[in-house]
C-alpha cells in the first residue's frame, strides 16, 4: 500500500501537486471538456481544507521544450479559480521555475493556490535521460517540502515533476491516485470472479503485454474491435478489407494457444457488421466473421457477437474493458461498443473501464456515472495492466 495525503501532517506545509490538466482545448484556447480538472479537485479541496499551501504542476500537450502561448496553462489556472472558488495565483513563465515563481512559493498563506506554467515548456521534463532530468526536478522540489502524486495519466513516465522530485522531498499519492491503484489492483490480483476482460483497438501488438498478463488472471477474455480480425486471420478465416496486423499473426496464434494452456475462454466475435467503405452512410450488412467477403471490411461486431459478450459480462463478478468493438465515433457502426457499455451498466459486477477510446465511449453514451471506476490514464493503465512497475507510484512512499 502506497501512502496518501491522509497519512501525513500537511498543515502548514508547502505541497506540491502533479496533477494531469493535459485538457483539450478549442482554437481559442477555451476548454472543451474539464474532466481532468474535476478529477484533481477533491485533493486539492482536500489539501486547502487541512491548511496546506498548495503548489500545482502539470503538462499540457506536446510544446516539446519550447515556450508558447497556445499551450499554456493559463485556461486552467482561470478554470480553477471558478471551481475552488478562490484565486489561483498563475503567470506564464518560460522557465517555470524563476525568482519571483520562488518567492511567491515562500509567500504563500494556509489555504493559497499557485498553478506553474507547463512543465513540458522545459525540455528536462520529459529528456529520456534521467541525469538530465535532474536539475529542473530539483528545482521544482526546491519550492516545497512534500510532493503529491495525483496525475495517474502521466504516472507510466519517468518526468522530472512526475517521478524526478521524489528524489527530494517526501512523495506520497493524492485520492485520484489512490482510486486508480486500489480498483485496478483489485481488478488483477483480487477481483470478483468470474472475471471478464474485453480488448479492443487495432494492433495486437499494442496490447500484447496486457493479453499476456491478462491470460493468467481471467476467467474470459473477450476480443473485439480491430485487432479481432487478426485473431480471425490467425484462425485462418477470410476479413475481406478488414483491418489487419498482418505482422502480428504468429503472435495471435501463440495467444489463442495461451489461452488454452491458462484455461481461459478466449472468445472472438461470430460475426460482424460490415461495409465497402469507411463511411457513416455506407451500406452495412451482417456477415459471419468467418468469412467476411472479399469487397467488405469489419467495422463492428455483429448482433449474434453482441449477444454473446453481453452473456459472459452479465455473469460476470469484475470487468475490465479497454477498447471499443467497432468505430463508435459512426452512429451506424458504435452499437456493439454501446452493447458492451449497457451490459456492463447494467451487470452489477465490479466494472472498471481502462481509459483511452473506452472512457470516451462510456462518457458518449452517457454511462460513466454507472460504472465502478473509470480510469483517467489510457496508457498508463495499459502498463499497469501489463503488471509493470509505473515510475509515478514506485516512488511513493509506502505505508
Amino acid at each position: 500500500m502506497k501512502k496518501t495525503i491522509k497519512d501525513i501532517d500537511v498543515k502548514g506545509k508547502i505541497v506540491l501537486v502533479r496533477c494531469d490538466f493535459n485538457v483539450p482545448l478549442n482554437d481559442d484556447g477555451v476548454i472543451t471538456d474539464d474532466t481532468r480538472i474535476v478529477g484533481a479537485l477533491p485533493t486539492i479541496q482536500y489539501l486547502i481544507g487541512e491548511g496546506a499551501k498548495i503548489i500545482l504542476m502539470s503538462h499540457l500537450g506536446r510544446p516539446d521544450g519550447a515556450p508558447s502561448e497556445a499551450f499554456s496553462l493559463r485556461p486552467v489556472a482561470e478554470a480553477l479559480t471558478k471551481k475552488l472558488g478562490r484565486p489561483v495565483w498563475f503567470e506564464s513563465v518560460a522557465a517555470v521555475v524563476d525568482e519571483e515563481v520562488k518567492a511567491k512559493a515562500a509567500s504563500l498563506l494556509p489555504g493559497e493556490v499557485m498553478l506553474l506554467e507547463n512543465t513540458r515548456f522545459r525540455k528536462e521534463e520529459d529528456c529520456k535521460d534521467k541525469d538530465a532530468q535532474r536539475p529542473f526536478a530539483e528545482q521544482l522540489a526546491s519550492l516545497a517540502e512534500v510532493y503529491v502524486n495525483d496525475a495517474f495519466g502521466s504516472a507510466h513516465r519517468h518526468h522530472a515533476s512526475t517521478a524526478g522530485v521524489a528524489d527530494y522531498i517526501p512523495a506520497v499519492s493524492g485520492f485520484l491516485i489512490e482510486k486508480e491503484v486500489k480498483f485496478l489492483g483489485e481488478a488483477l490480483e483480487n477481483p470478483k470472479r468470474p472475471f471478464v476482460a474485453i480488448l479492443g483497438g487495432a494492433k495486437v501488438a499494442d496490447k500484447i503485454k496486457v493479453i499476456e498478463n491478462l491470460l493468467k488472471k481471467v476467467d474470459t477474455l473477450l476480443i473485439g474491435g480491430g485487432m479481432a480480425y487478426t485473431f480471425l486471420k490467425a484462425e485462418g478465416f477470410e476479413v475481406g478489407r478488414s483491418i489487419l496486423d498482418a505482422e502480428s499473426l504468429d503472435l495471435a496464434k501463440s495467444l489463442i494457444e495461451k489461452a488454452k494452456e491458462e484455461n481461459a475462454e478466449l472468445l472472438l466475435p461470430v460475426d460482424v457488421n460490415a461495409a465497402a467503405a469507411f463511411e457513416n452512410d455506407a451500406p452495412a450488412f451482417i456477415r459471419n466473421a468467418d468469412e467476411i467477403p472479399p469487397d467488405l471490411m469489419g467495422l463492428d461486431i455483429g448482433p449474434e457477437t453482441i449477444g454473446l459478450f453481453a452473456d459472459r459480462i452479465a455473469a460476470a463478478g469484475t470487468v475490465f474493458w479497454n477498447g471499443p468493438m467497432g468505430v463508435f465515433e459512426m452512429p451506424a457502426f458504435a452499437a456493439g461498443t454501446r452493447a458492451v457499455a449497457e451490459a456492463m451498466a447494467a451487470s452489477g459486477a465490479v466494472t472498471v473501464i481502462g481509459g483511452g477510446d473506452s472512457a470516451a465511449a462510456v462518457e458518449q453514451f452517457g454511462l460513466a456515472d454507472k460504472m465502478t471506476h473509470v480510469s483517467t490514464g489510457g496508457g498508463a493503465s495499459l502498463e499497469f495492466m501489463e503488471g509493470k512497475t509505473l515510475p509515478g507510484i514506485a516512488v511513493i512512499a509506502d505505508r
